[in-house]
């Protein structure tokens, strides 16, 4: 039997699917403690796309982990679709992401053994959210939907890069999560396919997911509408995209 949330570790009202408060997260060092995130605070609407950027060592992955329930923090309390994630036991955290995280990761962490469909089809047997008879369909509709359904009866190691990740991305919506998340996802890309990548992930908020990437690209104006940055484990900027300025003064000139 699958391990099941505990709704009294429900929050009951927030208008963000994600909310870090008074978060830090520590680990050990010769030196001392070192703080990969210090007393950080920071909320994510539902439906944004947001870039963290920082230097290497700014605490970009750390925070990732976090909101994706892969770490937990030293202090502070963080909240993800509802969830108390501080409050929950290792069972409890694989329930959250399976069914509540889809996950890209920069060196794709395909099954080599298994084919597109394959990989895609797994992650919804690992979860059991979408019924056994509807899972392979469904893995080709979302190989469809990312240009590679002609892949998909091919082995992970016959598919080029930019074809991997479009597969990874499939198999990050196979049990239809409302959270992305990606960290360094067109690090193993040219720059054309990373910008198709990265076009792809960005297109995952117009359908209501909430998208978090991690990424050392610097051109974001024309794909992310929120820009976090990250700097010794705190927040030095946050700021809404070119772009997205543009967007909303056009709407209102339009209206």
């Amino acid at each position: 039997m699958r391990p099941k949330l505990n709704d009294s570790k429900l929050l009951v009202a927030s208008d963000a699917s994600i909310r870090l408060r008074g978060v830090t997260r520590s680990f050990a060092a010769p030196a001392g403690p070192f703080h990969a995130l210090a007393d950080l605070d920071l909320e994510i609407g539902l439906g944004q796309s947001v870039a963290v950027v920082g230097a290497s060592g700014s605490g970009k992955s750390t925070l990732l982990h976090l909101i994706a329930g892969i770490d937990r923090p030293s202090s502070g309390q963080v909240w993800v679709a509802g969830h108390a994630l501080h409050e929950l036991g290792e069972e409890e955290l694989t329930a959250f992401r399976g069914r509540h995280v889809g996950i890209v990761f920069q060196f794709f962490q395909l099954l080599p053994t298994l084919t597109a469909l394959e990989n895609v089809v797994v992650a919804m047997d690992f979860v059991g959210v979408i019924p056994p008879r509807q899972r392979r369909a469904r893995g080709l509709e979302l190989l469809e939907r990312f240009g590679v359904v002609d892949q998909a009866d091919k082995l992970p190691a016959t598919l080029s890069g930019g074809q991997q990740q479009r597969v990874a991305i499939a198999r990050a919506l196979a049990n239809d999560p409302p959270l992305v998340v990606a960290d360094e996802p067109t690090g193993n890309l040219d720059s054309g396919t990373a910008e198709q990548v990265l076009t792809l992930l960005v297109g995952l908020a117009e359908l209501g997911k909430t998208v978090i990437i991690v990424t050392h690209e610097r051109d974001l104006k024309r794909h992310l509408r929120r820009v976090v940055e990250l700097a010794d484990g705190r927040v030095i900027a946050d700021r809404v995209a070119a772009s997205a300025l543009d967007a909303a003064s056009e709407a209102r000139c339009t209206a």
